[in-house]
C-alpha cells in the first residue's frame, strides 16, 4: 500500500515538474513570428526608400571633413608583421591573444598581409592592426576605405587610428 502512494505522488510530482516548462515549440513560433514581422518591416523600408530617391535629385556637395580622433598608446609587437609605422588603422581589441590572432588570420586571408597583432602592457589589451601608416591622411582615408569595405560587419566599423609613441 505504501508503495503505491509513493509511486503516486512521486509521479503527479514529475507530471508537475515536467507541465511547468515551456516548449521548444513556442519559442520557435515566437522566433519565425518576429522574423517575418523584421523583414516585413525591412521590406517597407526598402520600398519606401526605393520611391522617395526617385523622387528627390540631390545636387553632390563637397565631402564635410570629420574631426578624426587619434589615440596615442604604448605599444609593442607580438605577432605579425615586424614593422608598425607611426599610424595604424585598429579593426579590434582583446583581452587574450587567441582571440586577436584568429582575427589577424581572418584579415590576412583577406589580403590584408599587413595585420599585426600588438600588446598595449599599461590596460592589458591585445590590438588588432589592419595595416599602418607614416602619414595621418594616409592613415585616415585606408580605415574609411577598410569601412566601406566591410559595411556588415559593426565591428570594423568601429574601426580607429591608433598613433604609436
Amino acid at each position: 500500500m505504501k508503495k503505491i502512494v509513493v509511486i503516486g505522488i512521486s509521479l503527479c510530482l514529475v507530471w508537475a515538474l515536467t507541465s511547468c516548462k515551456s516548449s521548444e515549440s513556442a519559442y520557435r513560433k515566437a522566433y519565425e513570428t518576429a522574423k517575418q514581422k523584421e523583414l516585413a518591416d525591412d521590406q517597407k523600408e526598402t520600398i519606401a526608400e526605393a520611391t522617395v530617391s526617385e523622387k528627390t535629385t540631390v545636387a553632390p556637395s563637397a565631402p564635410i571633413p570629420k574631426e578624426t580622433v587619434v589615440r596615442q598608446e604604448r605599444v609593442e609587437i607580438v605577432s605579425g608583421n615586424n614593422v608598425l609605422k607611426a599610424y595604424g588603422i585598429v579593426c579590434g581589441s582583446f583581452g587574450l591573444k587567441t582571440n586577436a590572432d584568429a582575427l589577424k588570420s581572418f584579415l590576412q586571408s583577406e589580403g590584408y598581409g599587413n595585420a599585426t597583432v600588438i600588446f598595449n602592457s599599461a590596460i592589458v589589451m591585445y590590438r588588432v592592426v589592419v595595416d599602418s601608416y607614416d602619414n595621418r591622411d594616409f592613415a585616415i582615408n585606408a580605415r574609411d576605405a577598410f569601412k566601406t569595405k566591410y559595411p556588415y560587419r559593426s565591428d570594423f566599423q568601429e574601426a580607429w587610428i591608433l598613433q604609436k609613441m
